[in-house]
């Protein structure tokens, strides 16, 4: 594919004066080193191009799509795309496209993450699975990079690269199992020793689970799991349709979370991973989601924001827009505690280092029911005393992240694997 900046200049000079439109244009790869049973068994690479345009006739709105970017398939995707803008129905809340404004490019590029070659990550997975003897290991080990052009015939127009480089397995005999994730924007940070041998310890310490009873208990959470309540609270929480809608539990201005709980969204952090642009064009910031426990805003596209009365605040999701605009660069900031002293502050509960197949009960209460996974231990009197067979928990996020109710802020905070997936958020234990 040649530059993507000028194919999506090309397709906003082909729609010409017959109608509004935006064009993106994705080019990239995405390569996966799969393992299992200890060994490499797949090394697949997808060689992504996507034009995508969104055509608007007085508020009559149609999309398209294609994976070629040669002037005969331009030409054809605009003129279907503007042929099924003309057919359907006027969208009265169409809050038109994104104005001419700067954007800045938060640089989260790795050029070592964009050419790593299938021997480097299968030495990642070598040195996971060589953490434990006698054990089968699985995951994966991938990597992305993409180049993404935006243009519409407002004037704006944007252009950003990311990468992302994630390794994530476990240790398992039967199934008794532990895991282990690692993920940054640069290959070069992937230790795969390192994550292999925490997959290894919680599967050392998982062997011979009991059941206990059903009950409330105190938890000491893993980073992944934190993440996980933070994607449940961004998409359905802070998400501006389901404010709008009167489905979220967000109150702007009260103290909803502990006085400890600060959330935000910002693709410019350090070791950030997302683009300085959203997916209609829209510049990116650091929003402020909760400070010192007190909710603060919605996140908007175009559309909700226009509802609310409200400016857009660069969280348009591409794919996404009939679910709303919702942070994809989440960060819950940390504390000074080590896990440790966590652990030791605990006379009786649980640790668990990951949540799965967690579920969406009520929205309004942000009611989720899951279960635990790949290591759920006992504490007893400051120390893990044993392994514990996987529990459903039924339980509000935001009643669990309420004033008095969290106890620690871990000293770990990473990029941790959410039920959503990897790369969304950076997270503590908790």
């Amino acid at each position: 594919m040649t530059d993507p900046a000028n194919i999506a200049q090309r397709v906003i000079e082909m729609v010409g004066d017959r109608a509004e439109a935006q064009a993106t244009v994705v080019a990239g790869e995405t390569a996966l080193t799969r393992f299992a049973n200890s060994f490499i068994h797949q090394n697949v690479t997808d060689t992504e191009r996507a034009v995508n345009v969104k055509i608007a006739i007085d508020g009559r709105v149609a999309a398209g799509t294609d994976n070629r970017s040669d002037d005969a398939a331009l030409a054809d995707l605009v003129d279907r795309t503007i042929e099924a803008a003309k057919l359907s129905p006027v969208d009265p809340e169409w809050p038109g496209f994104a104005p001419a404004a700067g954007v800045t490019d938060p640089g989260n590029y790795d050029e070592a993450t964009a050419a790593a070659s299938p021997e480097e990550r299968a030495g990642r997975v070598k040195a996971f699975v060589e953490a434990a003897d006698g054990t089968d290991a699985a995951g994966f080990c991938d990597t992305e990079a993409h180049t993404v052009a935006f243009a519409n015939t407002s004037g704006q127009t944007a252009i950003g690269r990311r990468t992302r480089a994630s390794i994530d397995g476990i240790h398992r005999v039967g199934t008794v199992a532990g895991s282990g994730h690692q993920t940054s924007r640069r290959i070069g940070d992937l230790d795969g020793a390192a994550a292999g041998a925490l997959a290894a310890e919680r599967f050392r310490m998982a062997a011979d689970p009991y059941d206990i009873k059903p009950g409330e208990y105190e938890v000491v959470l893993s980073p992944e799991c934190v993440a996980t309540i933070s994607v449940f609270l961004a998409v359905y929480g802070f998400n501006g349709k389901a404010v709008n809608e009167g489905q979220s539990f967000l109150q702007i201005g009260e103290q909803q979370f502990d006085q400890s709980i600060d959330l935000w969204d910002d693709p410019f952090a350090p070791g950030a991973l997302g683009l300085g642009f959203d997916g209609e064009g829209t510049p990116k910031r650091r929003t402020g989601l909760v400070e010192g426990g007190v909710s603060q805003t919605a996140v908007h596209d175009r559309k909700t924001g226009g509802k609310a009365g409200v400016e857009s605040t660069g969280h348009s999701v591409p794919g996404n827009e009939a679910f709303g605009a919702f942070p994809v660069n989440g960060i819950v900031g940390g504390g000074d505690t080590p896990v440790s002293e966590m652990i030791a502050s605990v006379d009786r509960g649980l640790y668990v280092a990951t949540f799965n197949y967690c579920r969406i009960l009520d929205p309004k209460s942000q009611v989720v029911t899951g279960l635990t996974r790949n290591g759920t231990f006992m504490i007893e009197n400051g120390a893990i005393t044993g392994a514990v067979t996987n529990l459903r928990f039924t339980q509000s996020f935001v009643a669990a992240l309420g004033e008095g109710r969290v106890l620690h802020l871990g000293d770990d905070q990473r990029f941790a694997d959410s039920e959503f997936g990897p790369g969304l958020v950076q997270a503590p234990s908790m």
